[in-house]
C-alpha cells in the first residue's frame, strides 16, 4: 500500500496536479494550470484553452485535450510546431496572428482563426481578444515589433484573463482596466526585467497576477523581488509565484 501511494504521488506530481489553481466564478470554476515557461492550461467547465504549447507534449500528460490554443508569436518558444505535431489537435481551433497563421499546417486542425490586435473572436464560453505586445523603444529591429504578435485577453464567466505574450511595459497594458488574473512575463534581453513588470503591474492592478516566462539568458528572473516590489506599490494583489520551471 506504501509503494502503491508514493507511485501514486510520484504521478501526479508529474502531471503538475498540485499546481494547479481553482479561480471561482458565478458558474463554477476557472483552473490554472501551469505547464513551463510560457505555457499553460486554462480549463473552464468543457473548455480546454491551451496558451504557447512549448517543451514537447509530454508535459501534457493528463490534460484533456485541447478545444482552443492560442498562440502569441512566431519564435519557437510560443509557436513550437514540434509540440504541437505531438498533440492530438484535430478537433482544435487555433487563435494565432498573421505571421503564425502563415506557418501552421491547416489541415492538422479543426480551423485557424487569424487575429490582429484589437480583433475578437468568441469561442463556446470564451471570448478572446487580441491586444499588442512588443519591445520599447520601437525599433526596425526589434524581437517583438508592434502588431506581430498577440497578447490576449481571456473571458470568461465575467472573469478576465490577461496574457501578456513577449512585451515591455507597454501603454497598452498599463491601461488595462478590470483585470482578475494576469500573466506576465519578465525576461531579459527579450522582454522586461522585474522592476519595470512590477511597475506596470502597478498600475493596472490585476486582482492575481503570476510571473511567468522569466527564464533569460541570466538564467531565472528574481520572482520573489517582483512579488515583493508589486506588494509595497499594490499590496490588494494576489501574487502568485508558481514553479515554471520544473527541471531547475
Amino acid at each position: 500500500m506504501k509503494n502503491l501511494f508514493l507511485t501514486l504521488f510520484t504521478c501526479l506530481v508529474g502531471l503538475g496536479a498540485f499546481a494547479q489553481d481553482q479561480i471561482p466564478t458565478q458558474n463554477g470554476s476557472i483552473t490554472i494550470q501551469p505547464i513551463v515557461h510560457g505555457t499553460l492550461v486554462v480549463s473552464y467547465q468543457d473548455l480546454t484553452i491551451y496558451v504557447d504549447p512549448y517543451g514537447g507534449a509530454k508535459g501534457f500528460a493528463g490534460q484533456k485535450p485541447a478545444d482552443l490554443v492560442l498562440i502569441t508569436d512566431i519564435h519557437g518558444d510560443h509557436h513550437n510546431q514540434e509540440t504541437l505535431d505531438g498533440l492530438d489537435l484535430s478537433h482544435a481551433t487555433l487563435i494565432a496572428p498573421q505571421a503564425v497563421a502563415e506557418k501552421l499546417p491547416k489541415e492538422k486542425y479543426k480551423a485557424v482563426v487569424v487575429l490582429g490586435n484589437g480583433s475578437s473572436t468568441d469561442y463556446s464560453a470564451a471570448k478572446i481578444t487580441a491586444i499588442p505586445m512588443y519591445n520599447l523603444p520601437e525599433t526596425a529591429d526589434s524581437r517583438h515589433p508592434k502588431g506581430r504578435g498577440n497578447g490576449y485577453l481571456v473571458e470568461l464567466d465575467g472573469k478576465k484573463l490577461y496574457i501578456s505574450g513577449d512585451t515591455e511595459d507597454i501603454p497598452e497594458m498599463r491601461a488595462l482596466k478590470g483585470i482578475d488574473v494576469a500573466f506576465v512575463c519578465m525576461n531579459l534581453p527579450y522582454t522586461m526585467d522585474v522592476e519595470q513588470a512590477a511597475s506596470a503591474v502597478a498600475e493596472f492592478k490585476p486582482a492575481m497576477i503570476y510571473p511567468y516566462h522569466y527564464r533569460g539568458t541570466e538564467g531565472l528572473a528574481d520572482t520573489e523581488k517582483f512579488k515583493q516590489l508589486v506588494n509595497a506599490a499594490a499590496p490588494q494583489v494576489d501574487v502568485r509565484l508558481r514553479n515554471w520551471y520544473p527541471a531547475n
